[in-house]
């Protein structure tokens, strides 16, 4: 890799890395890490660390390496390892290496035991309880621990019985020693490695101490060549330990850590923790429910990898938290979906049209896939007698500005002709049932006919031609309340379910003859943006996901 250059900077982090190349502090390129610990599935959230991580990379010439923080393996599983892999690629980005904390546990405990050394770290026989007693709080220093001043001969003794686990779990554990009376609780001599007698799904038993975050951390930054470790605003408070640990860890390279700030959206479930209790409690169907925007949820659910990219960017990176309607989200779905989507035509809620005047089988028409575009494919489809129209689509008495099917009225059909609707059928309960129009056989889409104008035009369905489907729409999964936000309620385990946040239309229809697969999105004529369920949709039973509906409110400042 080059060396590294200054970039225009387009957010602080860049800033603050230009500033770092000019006063000569980064040798050779940049590089970051993307650390996700492996104790469950990544939401839109992570793509916020994604896209500064792996993206500052890019942009700057360098390389990002995913390494997990594989230091916690009672909730760790290795679906969570491979699920992380998949939705690192699905975004569209590629580490330059993989990499895991355990790779680095020997020289980790290496550099404990020269802090032992240098008479920075002692083994301390305080339980959890008590140790959590004497660290004092925001306004009263902490005390320093009666083992505090072991010699360093006790010290190494007791560290290497440690690690051959020869003491209880939570009997003893090592101490940075820092300062007890420190502004900073996270300075107040904090534990940097436990005994943790656990089967890590990765090295088993081989070690009995495990180092925590705030060392393993660090060092292993240092220890991989990072120059930059990009973290979560939670982070901050962390930072004089962060720098600590690599001023004294005797390593050459010094890693630096930036901080941003966390990314919300107004009434939806952030947080691992959160959204396992909507797991866990059946009140979502899995990690991968439409309705959650894990990156799975969301996946499945027909968004795009560069929509959630773009939204992150457009939210933009500072040091407060960022809270952003789920208008704003949806905005950058819908402008991804629009222009790569196919257009068909699908009808929601059948009412049935019969075209009096048509004779035969069947008229061919031809349909444009993507009218978006400069050059849009085109497909055949079938015009006739037995049509399916929206149920919205005729009004028995018209409100006002109606421009739909009534008696009397013209539209014209998506594609095929101009139609005047002559009168309609209503069971005994004066339901709608069916609708009577005659077409103007001299007004076909695509011949000189078509330049008469009426004001309405609408899609429709071969009733002969059409497949019968089961179409999904979401809205918000949870009710909110004015005072207080979605995530609140969650840690207080207070979750009201929107009982219109899944609906599932069984009744619905959509062109025959259109090869519908996985890949592909599609807009479905005046109803919105749909995708084929990866789950339960099969060749012989559609399902489709509505993704986004076709409007929002929201609008993009200028710039």
């Amino acid at each position: 890799m080059e060396k590294a250059h200054v970039i225009e900077a387009t957010n602080f982090i860049e800033q603050e890395i230009n500033k770092d190349i000019l006063a000569g502090k980064v040798s050779g390129c940049i590089q970051t890490r993307h650390p996700p610990e492996p104790s469950g599935y990544l939401y839109i959230g992570h793509v916020r660390n994604m896209v500064l991580n792996y993206g500052t990379a890019l942009k700057y010439g360098g390389i990002c390496n995913l390494r997990y923080d594989d230091t916690n393996p009672l909730k760790e599983k290795q679906e969570f390892v491979d699920a992380l892999q998949e939705d690192v690629l699905w975004l569209g980005y590629k580490w330059h290496e993989i990499k895991y904390a355990t790779d680095y546990f020997q020289q980790n405990y290496e550099i404990a035991v020269k802090l032992i050394k240098e008479g920075k770290a002692y083994v301390c026989d305080l339980s959890p309880q008590q140790l959590k007693a004497t660290r004092g709080t925001l306004t009263k220093p902490g005390k320093n621990s009666p083992y505090r001043d072991r010699s360093i001969e006790e010290n190494l003794d007791l560290f290497e019985r440690m690690k051959n686990g020869e003491f209880k779990k939570g009997e003893r554990c090592l101490r940075a020693k820092i300062d007890m009376a420190s502004p900073n609780i996270n300075m107040r001599d904090p534990v940097i490695y436990k005994i943790q007698y656990m089967n890590h799904q990765r090295i088993g038993r081989a070690w009995n101490i495990y180092p925590t975050y705030d060392f393993s951390h660090p060092l292993d930054d240092c220890l991989e060549g990072v120059t930059h470790s990009i973290c979560g605003l939670e982070f901050e408070d962390h930072r004089p330990l962060y720098n600590w640990v690599v001023e004294n860890s005797g390593l050459k390279n010094k890693s630096r850590q930036i901080e941003y700030s966390n990314l919300l959206i107004k009434g939806e479930i952030s947080g691992k923790r959160n959204i396992k209790k909507l797991v866990e409690g059946g009140i979502v169907f899995g990690w991968d429910d439409p309705r959650l925007i894990t990156l799975r949820g969301l996946r499945r659910r027909g968004v795009l990898p560069e929509s959630l990219i773009e939204f992150v960017q457009a939210a933009g990176f500072g040091k407060t938290t960022s809270v952003c309607e789920r208008s704003m989200l949806d905005y950058f779905i819908r402008n991804t979906l629009n222009e790569k989507s196919r257009r068909v035509m699908a009808v929601l809620d059948p009412l049935k049209l019969i075209i009096t005047n048509f004779e035969g089988e069947g008229e061919e028409v031809l349909l444009d896939d993507y009218p978006q575009k400069e050059e849009s494919t085109k497909r055949k489809y079938v015009f006739g007698k037995e049509l399916f129209i929206e149920r919205t689509d005729f009004m028995k008495e018209p409100a006002p500005k109606y421009h739909r099917l009534y008696v009397g009225n013209e539209v014209r059909l998506t594609g095929a002709y101009i139609i005047k609707c002559t009168g309609f059928k209503e069971d005994k309960n004066g339901n709608i049932v069916e609708v009577y129009a005659e077409y103007d056989k001299n007004t076909k889409s695509g011949t000189e006919g078509a330049n008469r104008k009426v004001k309405g035009t609408i899609h429709w369905l071969n009733a002969k031609h059409a497949t019968k489907c089961e179409v999904r729409s979401f809205e918000q999964l949870l009710l909110q309340d004015d005072d207080e936000t979605i995530n609140e309620r969650a840690e207080k385990e207070e979750l009201r379910v929107n009982p219109n946040s899944l609906t599932i239309n069984k009744n619905a229809f959509v062109e025959a003859g259109v090869d519908y697969n996985l890949a592909d999105r599609y807009q479905f004529l005046r109803n919105g943006y749909y995708a084929l369920d990866p789950v339960d949709s099969k060749p012989d039973a559609l399902v489709f996901n509505r993704v986004v509906e076709l409007k929002g409110s929201y609008t993009p400042q200028a710039k």
